[in-house]
């Protein structure tokens, strides 16, 4: 976990350009723990001083509930931490409402509510085993903005290749690594499982359990992102050590983003039928079932524009 220091230095009128731009750009487009930092560095003010200034207007706030707010760790959603920012705005000099707006509804799209794994996974106990194998917290501070996924089944009807890109948002500071957990067929060999990085990280540890046929691995960023940060990551995965797959699903702990997920069959290898469905849960019963036609190019696909947590897949049937 990374710390975050008070800012020092002096209010004045020469502030760095950069300071302000990164500023004007935070308070238009958020959010609220990210504007609050910017307004902080832009102003030069240490947190002692910011909760002085309130103190002077009646506003009682300390210094460590202004930091939780700056990091994303907390929200102020009580009444008194809502004037709290109101005053704020007041003793930054910024433009009335400019931080109110960002805070948005009570239940705030920067931390969604997570599931746990054992509502999405059957082996969530493996999962979980692994995680902790790795060292990651139960809530890993990292939600999806939009995932897109290509999942490739091969001439002997198996799972071949996986390639995932993913947006996802930081919300927590000091988010490092995403964790890719990858779910093979009955019947695979996970020694044979390979996991590249393509874009905008590296891999690191990898952790493997046979009987459950799960890899997870861990894809490093180049840096930690802060509370509100965004990144942008692909990684694949080569696998194909199982028989005859039929069907992919999805896992989300969360809910919000949006969700694409495309299937393509070698040609020597069509089936018959395609669907898409959903589950509350990994046993649960199949929801939201709808045909899918196979096109030319031997693809079916689902656009899911904001997924709920649960589990989303695509289903078919071989002649």
């Amino acid at each position: 976990m990374s710390t975050i220091g008070d800012a020092q230095g002096t209010q004045g009128t020469d502030r760095p350009a950069s300071a302000e731009a990164r500023l004007a750009d935070a308070l238009r487009t958020g959010p609220f723990p990210v504007a609050l930092r910017a307004a902080l560095a832009a102003r030069g003010l240490a947190l002692h001083r910011i909760r002085h200034r309130l103190e002077l207007r009646g506003v009682h706030v300390g210094v460590t509930s202004l930091s939780y707010w700056q990091r994303g760790v907390r929200r102020p959603d009580r009444p008194e931490s809502l004037r709290a920012v109101t005053a704020l705005e007041e003793v930054l000099d910024l433009p009335p409402h400019s931080l109110t707006r960002l805070l948005g509804p009570r239940t705030p799209d920067a931390r969604p509510q997570a599931r746990p794994y054992r509502a999405v996974l059957e082996a969530a106990a493996v999962v979980e085993s692994l995680l902790a194998e790795l060292e990651a917290p139960p809530d890993g501070g990292l939600h999806t903005v939009m995932q897109y996924e290509y999942v490739r089944i091969g001439a002997a009807r198996e799972l071949s290749h996986r390639r995932s890109q993913h947006v996802v948002r930081a919300h927590r500071d000091g988010v490092d690594r995403y964790l890719a957990i990858h779910l093979g067929d009955p019947g695979g060999d996970v020694e044979r499982v390979r996991v590249h990085a393509t874009d905008n990280c590296r891999v690191g540890r990898v952790r493997r359990h046979a009987a459950s046929c799960v890899v997870v691995t861990e894809l490093l960023f180049d840096g930690r992102l802060r509370s509100g940060d965004t990144a942008l990551l692909g990684y694949e995965v080569d696998d194909g050590s199982a028989g005859p797959s039929v069907e992919y699903v999805r896992g989300f702990t969360f809910g919000g983003g949006g969700y694409v997920l495309q299937v393509g069959f070698d040609a020597a290898a069509l089936p018959v039928r395609c669907r898409r469905f959903a589950r509350s849960s990994p046993d649960g019963p199949r929801r939201d079932v709808a045909e899918l036609t196979l096109n030319g190019h031997g693809t079916v696909h689902l656009v899911q524009p904001e997924v709920r947590p649960g589990v989303l897949g695509i289903t078919w049937e071989w002649d």
